[in-house]
């Protein structure tokens, strides 16, 4: 709520053991907002932008490898269309840090944040707004006069919890909002661990799985146990030949455009700084060394992203991998309605609703049979000619035609081990199809899939605005053999 502080008043409203942050409205009465943070945190304030906005922001500094978590509170005066556009930019830069928390009097009494839904023009582009900085507001209760116009917004489902309305403080009109910030919320490290093929010894790796007799190994098994046994093995010899390394996260990655050349460049300029700074060389020495690398920096760019629009078809994940990492923020999946209109935010929440959608909408039936789909495969009276349905050259043809840089999904196997190992993987691979052809088995981890749900358009709250893009095992995809 607003404070009606001014310049005027000579007395501190701090309290023992707190900083106080305030920041009063100018050149008008009432407003202002104030924020009291404990002694023992490490805070800086940061400078406001624009007096048009009535907020504050401070930066709490994380510990260890936690991130540093961005608190700000705000105050939007009833029927505010002046300042609005500032206030909607600001919300969207501020929403760009890893860690927010963003408490307020908002003056929003008509929306339904179970529903998160508004009839007036002014309300939805506040929801819009919202919606596009992937923020979660978490307060259910009203607050003041039977409408919930205190909100506590984050953009991260594990850094904000406890969220409890109190009774009114004092002599306000508005009910206290108490939650805890958990301080979940880590730098962006990772201790994913993924296979480093520039260390591989592919030519270990082929004598140890050409050492498999695997005419000898699969005879007499079923499918399942077939492809546990040829997993199995894989994986074994992968151990040996193929080293792993830490996955690199966004800000440990060399930028994609940065090459030798411009290396040596940066490294110059580095020292003609120092150089200056210590006074044994000019300004203008320093500003045309660091004009030259910036030149070399924007070319080498236009040259990247050049060929990265050029050869966008060919390679589709490298193009995609360059245009995320010019998104500063990461997307949470948005809160979803379930079954009865309840509002989830947990993550285990989100996926059994569209578990759930995407099961309700899933139809086993197809509207094409089997000759259409394989003629090739159908003879005569429609019976299957099972002799002429697999070979083992068409396998090791697939196997040699895999694009490396797809993911290898849930089962576990690469598609560059794959490719590099056809003429070893053809023969046992053949062996699993055929079978599984005849006895109409399918192993079950083919059947599974990593299932990311892509938002289309309309509101983000239907699940039935995603659609379900699955990423399965490779050699499950057995059926383009034919």
């Amino acid at each position: 709520m607003e404070t009606w502080w001014d310049h005027s008043h000579d007395w501190s409203a701090a309290m023992s053991g707190y900083r106080l942050f305030r920041r009063d409205r100018q050149h008008r009465r009432g407003g202002g907002v104030v924020l009291c943070i404990r002694e023992c945190f490490d805070v800086v304030g940061l400078e406001a932008r624009n007096d048009k906005v009535e907020s504050l922001w401070v930066r709490i500094s994380g510990k260890a490898n936690k991130a540093s978590i961005l608190v700000g509170v705000c105050y939007r005066p009833p029927n505010q269309d002046e300042e609005a556009d500032e206030f909607y930019r600001q919300l969207a830069e501020v929403a760009k840090s890893s860690a927010l928390v963003l408490v307020g009097d908002f003056n929003f009494p008509d929306i339904p944040w179970k529903h998160n839904r508004a009839q007036r023009k002014q309300f939805r582009r506040f929801l819009q707004s919202v919606e596009d900085s992937f923020l979660t507001q978490l307060v259910r209760e009203p607050t003041r006069g039977g409408a919930p116009l205190d909100l506590l917004f984050t953009n991260s489902d594990r850094l904000v919890g406890d969220v409890v309305v109190r009774s009114c403080l004092g002599q306000s009109d508005h009910k206290m909002v108490e939650f805890s910030i958990l301080g979940e919320v880590r730098k962006g490290t990772s201790k994913t661990a993924v296979l480093d093929f520039q260390r591989a010894d592919f030519e270990l790796f082929s004598t140890l799985v050409g050492r498999v007799p695997w005419e000898v190994v699969l005879k007499g098994r079923g499918v399942q146990e077939g492809w546990a046994l040829f997993k199995k093995e894989i994986l074994m010899a992968q151990e040996r030949s193929v080293p792993t390394c830490p996955k690199t996260s966004r800000r440990g990655r060399r930028p994609a455009w940065l090459n030798r050349e411009l290396w040596f460049e940066l490294r110059r300029k580095k020292r003609v700084y120092n150089l200056w700074k210590r006074g044994r060389a000019t300004h203008k020495d320093y500003k045309a060394v660091a004009r030259l690398c910036r030149d070399k920096i924007r070319r080498a760019k236009a040259h990247l992203e050049l060929n990265l629009a050029t050869a966008v078809k060919d390679n589709k994940k490298r193009f995609y991998k360059y245009i995320n990492t010019k998104r500063r923020t990461k997307e949470n999946l948005h809160p979803l309605l379930d079954a009865g209109g309840n509002l989830v935010t947990r993550d285990e929440e989100k996926a059994e609703v569209l578990n759930a959608f995407f099961a309700l909408v899933f139809s086993g039936k197809t509207s094409c049979s089997l000759d259409t789909w394989y003629p090739e495969l159908v003879e005569g009276d429609g019976e299957q000619d099972v002799a002429l349905t697999i070979h083992e050259e068409m396998v090791g043809n697939l196997l040699q035609h895999l694009d490396v840089r797809k993911s290898m999904g849930p089962g576990g196997i690469h598609p560059r081990v794959l490719r590099e190992l056809a003429e070893e993987l053809a023969k046992p691979l053949f062996i699993i199809y055929q079978q599984s052809w005849l006895s109409g088995e399918v192993p079950v981890e083919w059947r599974l899939a990593n299932v990311t749900p892509v938002y289309k358009k309309g509101q983000r709250v239907d699940p039935g605005n995603y659609r379900p893009v699955s990423l399965m095992s490779v050699p499950s995809s057995w059926s383009r053999l034919s």
